[in-house]
């Protein structure tokens, strides 16, 4: 294939949360341009799975078992891909978990584990990948949010904070290393095909979830992966720092 084809070729990615859905369809995204690509997750088997089409297709693969919420395993990760791979380039932090429900009455532990997940598995990974791009002075990071970090929805606080949060660690990154070659850029779905929705411990969450879904043509995981390339795919003085992708019937 020609560069145009390939334009991420003598580029090494690493995908977080790359078992299942948009992360294993942005893997195989990448390895199709042209990337060497790390798949990190805790579910070995899917891991395993993903790694074998991928090398079918040609591409370097390195599996990760992986757990975002521990921080030293997020050290390591960083650490085998530029070991095995020959660099890190592009850091998709996609690992994420979506436990709607109502404030009242919630479970606590539902907050802990988005919190921990959504948030300081993002910031670890990111701090982990982060000398070493500034230090080559080039590299994307590729944060993945939601439409939910920017509307806050009654059903969804905790979610909505939580991607909040993304968002505003995303923009205070962007202009502390935007200058040093860095590229920082949010990627915020709405509705998606995933299995997120099967996650959710609330009933009356998830019915509403799925009822919402069940009322458009939501996107794909393919969607999101296409966005997720275009964004790293770009000249080094084009920085893409968000890019929101709606089903074309979601309203908000």
């Amino acid at each position: 294939m020609t560069k145009a084809a390939q334009p991420l070729v003598d580029r090494v990615a690493l995908v977080t949360g790359a078992s299942s859905g948009i992360g294993e369809a942005t893997a195989l995204a990448l390895a199709g341009a042209g990337a060497s690509v790390a798949i990190g997750a805790r579910r070995t088997d899917r891991l395993e799975s993903l790694a074998g089409r991928l090398r079918e297709g040609g591409a370097r693969v390195l599996p990760l078992e992986l757990d975002v919420t521990d921080e030293q395993a997020c050290a390591d990760a960083v650490r085998r891909t530029r070991a095995e791979l020959g660099g890190l380039d592009v850091l998709v932090n996609n690992a994420g978990v979506m436990l709607l429900g109502t404030i009242a009455g919630a479970d606590p532990g539902d907050w802990r584990r988005m919190m921990d997940t959504n948030v300081l598995g993002l910031m670890y990974m990111t701090h982990a990948a982060l000398d070493g791009m500034v230090e080559q002075g080039s590299g994307d990071i590729v944060n993945m949010s939601s439409v939910a970090g920017r509307t806050a929805r009654k059903g969804a606080g905790v979610y909505n904070a939580s991607k909040w949060a993304v968002n505003a660690f995303s923009e205070s990154l962007r202009q502390e290393v935007t200058g040093r070659g860095v590229r920082v850029s949010l990627v915020e779905p709405g509705a998606v095909t995933t299995e997120l929705t099967s996650h959710i411990t609330q009933p009356e969450a998830k019915v509403a979830s799925e009822r919402m879904h069940a009322g458009m043509r939501a996107l794909e995981a393919d969607d999101i992966a296409r966005a997720v390339v275009y964004v790293v795919s770009q000249p080094a003085h084009v920085a893409v720092n968000e890019v929101l992708v709606r089903p074309t019937g979601q309203e908000r």
